[in-house]
């Protein structure tokens, strides 16, 4: 089964938390598919990582580029994983689907907002009802601290 991680963003936007987590995939060899709410955040977010310097420079396409089995991070509003990514980012209240197929699964989810809330405790209770293991990190000051 996969390691399943809820993130609590509380001080950025996914688009911000981002590129460190998907910096340490990719320091660890990994595959990324970042899977968004809706196709407009898809660009947007292809837009953001383009910037991102720092903590690395982040390779990436999103739906619709050339030769999306060759990038190291892919972005979709759908559920195509061309890269054979075995880490799977969940942005915008996605459901996990085909769980089986990845190592990892991230869900950011906005802890400023009270629907997105109660959505990622929808989401939690209804994978911990399926035997997953489940992890919840909290956004602090400095980075990420596990709470449980």
């Amino acid at each position: 089964m996969a390691e399943i991680g809820f993130y609590h963003l509380t001080r950025t936007t996914a688009d911000e938390a981002l590129p460190q987590l998907l910096g340490r995939t990719l320091d660890a060899g990994k595959r990324a598919v970042v899977r968004c709410g809706e196709s407009v955040d898809v660009a947007s977010l292809d837009e953001a990582l383009w910037r991102v310097s720092e903590p690395v420079w982040l390779p990436h396409a999103a739906t619709g580029a050339k030769f999306p089995d060759r990038q190291p991070i892919w972005i979709t509003s759908g559920d195509d994983t061309p890269n054979a990514a075995t880490y799977l980012f969940l942005l915008g209240a996605r459901e996990a689907e085909k769980l089986e197929a990845f190592e990892r699964i991230f869900d950011l989810f906005d802890g400023r907002d009270d629907m997105a809330v109660a959505a990622a405790r929808r989401r939690w209770s209804a994978l911990k009802a399926q035997g997953h293991s489940l992890t919840y990190w909290r956004q602090g000051e400095k980075g990420w601290s596990k709470a449980r």
